[in-house]
């Protein structure tokens, strides 16, 4: 059962790995298992929903740049194959993929050595650019890529910046338009999410939604600037190795009971 020290840990694990490329619902699914919380519709429905403190950060961080309408046109652009597929499989993601342990173990591990492989064989441009550089044509593979996070474990942020730098986009230019394409692509999840379940909420419920909003919002606005902060030295190879790690962690966990 959900409880004020539970809803707390969530939301500062959503907050800090939202927009990593370690994956939010992965950690949100192992740890909800660690602390022996059922995987009923109403957890589901809080992981889904405590994104809002995410998209928050980023709406107080980068206000100025949603007064931008060209950047605003790529962002819709980018959203449509999200919003897209995520009405068609709304169902399926929700019933089957979402708590699925085995499922978000695998992306682990496979979106881990992928990382680990892209960064061996990348090679950075070392030209300058800005948010002008990325055109429709590459806003709409971005939210290609962007699709490939409804699988739990693959990572919504390491699918758009890995996508990005594929299509020839700098480190930093793609991590920030990774950042704004959140705010449609988790606003949208979690309305569609809140709207098809919100009656079964009790008034207990939302108070713990709010907690993990709050906690949500903080440990996002961290995130985001340490990313930032990380980028201009490192690449995303130490993201890959833990992310294999974690995999091997858990497994021990689940084997020997630890």
């Amino acid at each position: 059962m959900l409880t004020f020290i539970s809803a707390l840990i969530l939301g500062v694990i959503e907050g800090f790995t939202e927009f990593l490329p370690i994956s939010s619902t992965a950690h949100l699914n192992l740890v909800s298992n660690l602390l022996g919380l059922e995987q009923d519709n109403y957890l589901k429905t809080f992981e889904i929903a405590i994104q809002s403190g995410a998209i928050l950060a980023v709406l107080f961080l980068y206000w100025r740049k949603f007064t931008n309408k060209d950047v605003l046109k790529k962002l819709v652009v980018a959203f449509i194959p999200t919003g897209i597929l995520g009405l068609v499989l709304y169902p399926f993601v929700k019933e089957y993929m979402i708590g699925n342990t085995t499922l978000v173990l695998w992306s682990l591990a496979i979106g881990g050595l992928l990382l680990l492989l892209f960064e061996k064989v990348h090679l950075e441009n070392d030209q300058a650019q800005d948010l002008a550089h990325i055109d429709y044509k590459k806003s709409l593979w971005i939210g290609l890529f962007q699709s490939l996070a409804m699988i739990p474990g693959v990572s919504r942020a390491g699918a758009t910046i890995v996508g990005g730098m594929l299509l020839g986009l700098r480190r930093e230019i793609i991590v920030e338009f990774s950042f704004l394409l959140a705010v449609p692509t988790m606003l949208a999840a979690t309305g569609l999410d809140l709207l098809k379940n919100w009656e079964f909420f009790s008034p207990d419920q939302f108070y713990l939604l709010g907690i993990g909003l709050l906690a949500s919002f903080f440990m996002a606005v961290l995130s985001i600037k340490f990313l930032l902060s990380y980028i201009r030295r490192h690449d995303f190879t130490v993201f890959g190795i833990y992310r294999i790690l974690l995999v091997v962690i858990f497994l021990l966990i689940g084997w020997f009971g630890w």
